[in-house]
């Protein structure tokens, strides 16, 4: 069986990292008046992606260490978003009990458009300091500008009609792909947790004006004009803060459409449990698309089995051939910056597996 010379790679990961205690003291200062934080992001950063490619890793990311949470810094990067004080409050839970992850609401108060490349500096930074390894960037998808307010945080007198903040948005999030594919950035991921969100008859009802197909209209104006040597996947979780998720249940609800139309060349899914159903879903992925099966969980330090995961792999090549799969975490290790319930070395672990595991099963060039 090949390998991969070219992103989602068989071995390959979500994109956030546990911060190093140093980084997480320094935010701390910097917070309390301390103009000194950007040397110290430096110094993780070039230490994490030493760390991915001495593993094996393909792909390096930052471990979007100069972020507070996944999504909600791009999204107020882009114009026309405004922070409001209204609290965002999203209900997590997890084996221990109920969470709830929180942050600044968010208006659209202007038309939405890039005012400069988002990221952009990050991504630059990143690309230095990679030697064997393809740098990646993350990034929010467009679904989670409307998903994270819905339709009643976009100002009518802004858009009297919304489709023109749709076009709008997908404009800007074209504009961001041009910029960061003139940065070098060949490898753009973008996160999505409304598609798997949707999944769920309880998310449903409480987002009705919410609709993946609609999002994966945009995501694909978005990603349209992209150069043909740009690789771009989309990440799908059911929520993912210090260990806790908001969201159950398989991808049925969205298959058909998701895999059958979003037009990314990948596919990182979360299976690491019975949350994320089965893989039946996938009989839906054409020819040409690789799904990357998320079967090590980032919730716990609990190191699975090398065996236990061929097997799933097995499993799930039995609806999509073993040549269009590849293999990594369901999800970050710390989609915010307080992480998950695990340690940096128990992080490394299961990277390390998930790169033992998938040479075993597809090989090395």
């Amino acid at each position: 069986m090949a390998s991969r010379t070219e992103p989602p790679f068989r071995a390959d990961h979500v994109g956030s990292l546990l911060r190093p205690k140093a980084l997480l003291d320094a935010r701390a200062q910097h917070a309390a008046g301390s103009p000194e934080l950007r040397a110290a992001e430096d110094e993780a950063i070039r230490d994490v992606v030493a760390m991915q490619e001495e593993l094996g890793l393909r792909s390096a990311t930052d471990g979007e260490f100069r972020r507070t949470s996944w999504h909600m810094d791009f999204i107020y990067g882009l114009g026309g978003v405004t922070k409001t004080d209204e609290q965002i409050r999203v209900r997590m839970v997890n084996a221990a009990g109920e969470n709830a992850f929180t942050s600044a609401g968010l208006a659209i108060t202007d038309r939405v458009r890039l005012r400069a490349p988002i990221f952009g500096e990050a991504f630059a930074f990143l690309a230095d300091q990679v030697t064997t390894a393809v740098p990646k960037l993350t990034i929010p998808s467009p679904s989670m500008v409307h998903y994270r307010g819905g339709t009643a945080a976009i100002d009518q007198g802004v858009y009297p009609d919304v489709e023109q903040f749709w076009t709008d948005l997908s404009a800007a999030y074209a504009a961001e792909v041009a910029a960061m594919y003139e940065l070098g950035c060949r490898y753009l991921q973008l996160d999505d947790t409304s598609l798997a969100y949707l999944n769920d008859p309880n998310e449903r009802a409480a987002h009705q004006d919410a609709d993946h197909g609609r999002y994966i209209r945009q995501i694909n104006a978005a990603i349209a004009d992209r150069p043909a040597d740009m690789h771009v996947t989309t990440h799908m979780c059911r929520g993912n803060y210090r260990s806790s998720w908001a969201a159950e249940g398989g991808y049925e609800y969205v298959a058909e459409a998701l895999f059958g139309e979003l037009a990314v060349d990948g596919f990182f899914c979360e299976f690491d449990d019975e949350r994320s159903g089965g893989f039946a879903p996938l009989r839906f992925v054409p020819p040409g698309k690789q799904v990357v099966l998320g079967l090590v969980t980032t919730k716990n330090g609990r190191l699975e089995s090398a065996d236990a995961l061929k097997r799933r792999i097995d499993e799930a090549a039995r609806y999509v051939p073993l040549d269009q799969l590849c293999l990594s975490p369901q999800c970050g290790f710390s989609s915010t910056v307080e992480g998950n319930a695990l340690t940096v070395e128990e992080e490394k672990a299961k990277l390390r597996l998930v790169v033992q595991v998938a040479e075993e099963v597809w090989g090395r060039p």
